[in-house]
């Protein structure tokens, strides 16, 4: 049985988030950028999304200025239902109805304690099934 693993992955914009959420939650595996210079965050998207389909197990955090870069990107791919989320209780809600396995965040517009409690509840939120396994079986 494989094991889950948590993967991270910002731009520019989302480094300092970035930086400050690995303190917190050290198991997670950081796939840059490793600096607050210019990328682009397609790059950064893609390579955690290529990570988290090698395991349905798996899971991954975004962060870019906004948020929605990153959201665009990662769900282009088949198999990845990404959610931009700016708290808590919408952080589980991707998690219980919609079977997300990447949480995205705004890193210019969420303050670092809102979000650690969002990836603290992503991580131990369960998706509900039920009604929501049809809807998203229509994806």
């Amino acid at each position: 049985m494989q094991k889950k693993n948590i993967f991270i992955a910002s731009d520019h914009a989302g480094f300092d988030l970035k930086t400050k959420l690995l303190k917190n939650f050290p198991k997670i595996n950081d796939l840059g950028t490793n600096t607050d210079e210019s990328v682009d965050y397609p790059d950064f998207a893609h390579k955690l999304t290529k990570e988290i389909l090698k395991n349905k197990k798996n899971v991954g955090i975004l962060i870019c200025g906004t948020g929605v870069g990153m959201s665009i990107a990662a769900n282009r791919k088949k198999g990845i239902r990404a959610g931009l989320v700016n708290n808590s209780k919408t952080a589980r809600l991707i998690r219980k109805h919609n079977d997300a396995n990447v949480l995205v965040l705004p890193g210019r517009f969420i303050n670092t304690n809102e979000a650690k409690k969002c990836v603290q509840t992503f991580l131990r939120t369960k998706f509900e099934s039920g009604r929501h396994k049809k809807r998203i079986s229509k994806i």
